[in-house]
């Protein structure tokens, strides 16, 4: 199957329909929930609250004995916010930093989730059979209802970002700030916190708990290359976010024995190095094409208060003097002569240059600036 037959195949496919609008759903939540993570620079916290959840999910099962999407979704939720909040009580009641405290929780819980499923596996019951899917993903599972619960968590997620908007934008930017308004910060942080772990624990079913930090992280990472405006990122986010889903889907149903996350992952990176290299703000291609033209004016500010300093010894601005008393200057090149020219700063006549009025009064500008600065 082509790209293009999926595509088709979209409007009339209930599988590959359900998928896709899965996917997408995930993506576009994703972003937008990942962009708080990336601001609030803590970008390990997903890492750390996808590997907290494999517990939550061995227990529901060793619990429950059955593999409802629901229920191991709901230990998985515990699990996570479990994590989270031993997170945040290392790093508040030790002096273990950020990082170190996210590492601790994440290889914890991680290992404690590794041997339950070890143990699971060795029962005698083969229904434990599937459950290794939540490491690495399987987007072929998802059916109606767990897209519409992708939905409405997302609807709801959307709503309490409208409501509190004030208040998440003001503790992201300064905290303390907040604080000094009045507002409980510690209530506003832990319902962000509580929609990461929840977009998490949807994406665990398509993505896994290996590659989710990624599909939360990427699409935001991207956003914010293009804007410094936190909902215009957020609003990017959620676009890169869903397109990766949708694109991902799209390459991993048209290959055989494709994995739809880790694709979805890719395509979420490709999103990222697009960004990094092309946005015009931040992008490295027109970081270093703004640090060429920074140098070249550079350097016919440096050849032009040079040539200052020559022209104001005589009383005639227009007094031709020959280029080879620029030889032993190092901001001087015929480039940098036919620029000022093109400028309409000097006047070029065969092997000997003059001032034009303008570049005169140009160049004194310029002299007077670099005087006053010293």
């Amino acid at each position: 199957m082509t790209i293009t037959e999926y595509f088709n195949l979209i409007w009339t496919d209930y599988t590959l329909r359900t998928i896709t609008l899965g996917t997408a759903v995930l993506g576009a939540i994703c972003g937008m929930l990942g962009s708080f993570a990336v601001l609030r620079k803590q970008s390990l916290l997903g890492d750390a609250i996808s590997h907290a959840a494999l517990p939550g999910i061995a227990i529901a099962f060793l619990i429950t004995g059955a593999k409802d999407t629901n229920t191991l979704l709901l230990g998985a939720l515990v699990s996570g916010l479990l994590g989270t909040f031993w997170i945040r009580g290392i790093i508040n009641k030790t002096h273990l930093k950020t990082d170190t405290a996210l590492g601790l929780i994440l290889s914890l819980f991680f290992g404690f989730g590794m041997l339950l499923l070890t143990f699971i596996q060795k029962q005698p019951n083969a229904n434990q059979a599937g459950l290794d899917k939540y490491l690495f993903g399987q987007a072929a599972t998802l059916v109606e209802s767990d897209v519409r619960l992708m939905v409405i968590v997302t609807g709801i997620a959307l709503f309490v970002l409208l409501l509190f908007w004030k208040e998440f934008k003001i503790l992201l930017f300064d905290a303390d700030y907040t604080k000094t308004l009045g507002f409980n910060t510690k209530f506003i942080d832990v319902l962000i916190t509580f929609f990461i772990v929840l977009a998490i624990v949807l994406g665990l079913q398509t993505v896994g708990v290996v590659l989710m930090s990624a599909m939360l992280l990427a699409p935001a990472a991207a956003a914010r290359q293009w804007t410094n405006k936190l909902s215009t990122m957020i609003f990017l986010a959620a676009i890169f976010g869903a397109f990766s889903g949708v694109f991902g889907t799209a390459i991993s149903a048209s290959q055989n024995n494709l994995s739809t996350g880790p694709v979805i992952v890719l395509v979420a990176a490709v999103f990222v190095a697009v960004s990094f290299v092309f946005s015009p703000g931040r992008g490295l291609l027109f970081r270093q094409i703004r640090f060429q033209q920074n140098r070249r004016d550079l350097e016919l500010q440096k050849t032009l208060q040079f040539m200052y300093g020559i022209a104001k010894t005589h009383e005639d601005i227009s007094h031709p003097h020959a280029i080879r008393i620029l030889n032993n200057f190092h901001g001087f090149t015929k480039k940098t002569l036919q620029k000022l020219e093109e400028k309409q700063w000097i006047i070029l006549s065969g092997s000997q240059w003059s001032l034009t009025e303008e570049g005169f009064q140009k160049a004194k500008n310029l002299y007077n600036q670099s005087s006053s600065n010293d």
